[in-house]
C-alpha cells in the first residue's frame, strides 16, 4: 500500500533514444531521441492523460512505464520499486500490479486462443494456477466487463470490436492491478460504443480501485477519464495541469494548437 502522500507511479528524468541506420559504413550510428527528461507523479485514484501529436513520444513513454523497453536514462518507480532495476523474477511478480490495454482490440487478441486462455494469460504468467480457479477468475472478470461466463469458450472472431475491447480490459483486470496503462483505448472503436467503454473504465475504477495512465490524442476521451493532463511535444513535457483548466486556458502555444486542431461542426446557415 502507498502512503497518502506517496505517488503510485513516479517517473523521473526519463529519456529514451532509438538507434537509426548508419549513414556511412564506418560512421557513428545516429540516434532518434524519443523522450527527453520526462518527469511526473501519478497518485492513486487520480487518472493522468498523456497527450500529443503522433511522434511526440506517447507510446514510447507507455512502453517504458510498462517495462517493455529499457530507458536510456531515468527511472520508473511503481509502489516505490524501480521497475527497470528489478531482477527479471521480481519484475515478473511486480507485473501483478500493472497491466496494459492496447489500442487495437483486433490485433491484441490471439485468434487461435479461446477467451479464457486470452483473459487468464497474465495470471498464468505469474504462477501456476489450478483449472477451477482459472475458470472462476475468468468468469468474474468477464462479468465485471459486461460479458457472460459462457463467453469463455468462444474465440475473438465471434465478438464485435467493442466486445473485444471489453475482453482486453478483462485480461488487464485478471491480476487485480493497481495501475492500468490504456494506450488509445477507444480510438479503434465505432463512435457509438466509445462512450460505453469509457464509462466501463470509470465503473471499474470505482469498483476495484484502479488508477489509469491514459495515452491518447483524443481530447474528448481525456476530458471524460482524466482530471489531470500532461502534454508531450517532441519527447518533452511542455505543459501539465488540471484537464479542465488546461483545455480552457492553455499556457503553451503547442497545447493551444492541439485544441485548435479539434474538429468542430459549425451549424449550416439558414
Amino acid at each position: 500500500m502507498t502512503a497518502p502522500h506517496q505517488p503510485l507511479l513516479r517517473v523521473r528524468d526519463l529519456s529514451h533514444h532509438y538507434p537509426l541506420p548508419r549513414q556511412r559504413l564506418w560512421g557513428p550510428r545516429p540516434q532518434l531521441q524519443a523522450l527527453r527528461g520526462v518527469s511526473f507523479d501519478l497518485h492513486a485514484g487520480r487518472n493522468l492523460a498523456i497527450v500529443g501529436e503522433s511522434g511526440s513520444g506517447k507510446s514510447t513513454l507507455a512502453r517504458l512505464v510498462m517495462a517493455l523497453d529499457t530507458p536510456t536514462a531515468g527511472s520508473v518507480q511503481l509502489l516505490g520499486r524501480d521497475l527497470h532495476r528489478l531482477p527479471a523474477r521480481q519484475l515478473r511478480a511486480a507485473r501483478r500490479d500493472f497491466q496494459m490495454v492496447f489500442q487495437d482490440p483486433y490485433g491484441s487478441l490471439d485468434p487461435r486462443q479461446n477467451i479464457q486462455a486470452i483473459v487468464t494469460e497474465p495470471l498464468r504468467a505469474l504462477a501456476p494456477v489450478g483449472r477451477a480457479q482459472l475458470r472462476e477468475r475468468c468468469a468474474q472478470v468477464l462479468h465485471d466487463v459486461g460479458l457472460r461466463s459462457g463467453d469463455a469458450g468462444k474465440y475473438p472472431h465471434e465478438f464485435s470490436g467493442g466486445q473485444r475491447q471489453r475482453i482486453a480490459i478483462a485480461r488487464a483486470l485478471i491480476t487485480r492491478p493497481r495501475l492500468i496503462v490504456a494506450d488509445e483505448p477507444v480510438s479503434a472503436l465505432d463512435v457509438s460504443v466509445q462512450a460505453q467503454v469509457l464509462n466501463l473504465l470509470l465503473d471499474l475504477q470505482q469498483a476495484h480501485g484502479i488508477t489509469y495512465l491514459v495515452i491518447s490524442h483524443d481530447l474528448a476521451v481525456v476530458s471524460h477519464l482524466c482530471p489531470d493532463t500532461l502534454v508531450l511535444r517532441q519527447g518533452e513535457v511542455v505543459e501539465r495541469g488540471a484537464t479542465q483548466q488546461l483545455f480552457t486556458r492553455p499556457e503553451h502555444p503547442y497545447t493551444q494548437a492541439l485544441l485548435d486542431a479539434v474538429p468542430r461542426l459549425d451549424p449550416a446557415p439558414l
